[in-house]
């Protein structure tokens, strides 16, 4: 039997997802920019379809949600020369903001503590008129 939600009931993805932030710090996308300049890496889950469609933020890694663990784990013998360690600062982004928080959640249970997410995803950087590039394919496949 799951756990019980919120208000006693299943367990719902809306629980998931709070349950997800809960461990958060999450980053307007201003904040990720600035983020970015400093160091940090921003992690593009969204599919590939959606990157040639509205582009993607210079400099990111694309780890699609279904390689994202094994392309980000540096132990994993499938790793991103960009990933250099467990302490590096981590921003995952999703197109809405969603799948991006529990896809932090998960690498901060792997290891990396400074991992977090994009408010608003990828609509949101493009919504603020932040700087997109067409993608470049960094994927493992």
């Amino acid at each position: 039997m799951g756990a019980a939600g919120a208000d006693g009931g299943r367990f719902t993805l809306n629980d998931l997802v709070a349950e997800a932030r809960s461990t958060l710090v999450r980053l307007t996308p201003a904040e990720c920019r600035a983020a970015q300049r400093n160091g940090a890496l921003i992690i593009d889950t969204r599919m590939i379809t959606d990157r040639e469609r509205f582009g993607t933020v210079e400099d990111s890694i694309h780890a699609p949600r279904t390689k994202l663990e094994w392309i980000i784990d540096p132990v994993s013998g499938y790793s991103d020369e960009r990933i250099r360690g467990f302490d590096q600062h981590l921003i995952v982004m999703c197109d809405g903001g969603f799948s991006s928080s529990i896809a932090a959640a998960t690498l901060q249970r792997l290891g990396f503590a400074n991992a977090t997410d994009m408010i608003g995803g990828f609509f949101a950087w493009r919504d603020d008129n932040l700087p997109t590039v067409a993608p470049t394919y960094h994927c493992i496949d």
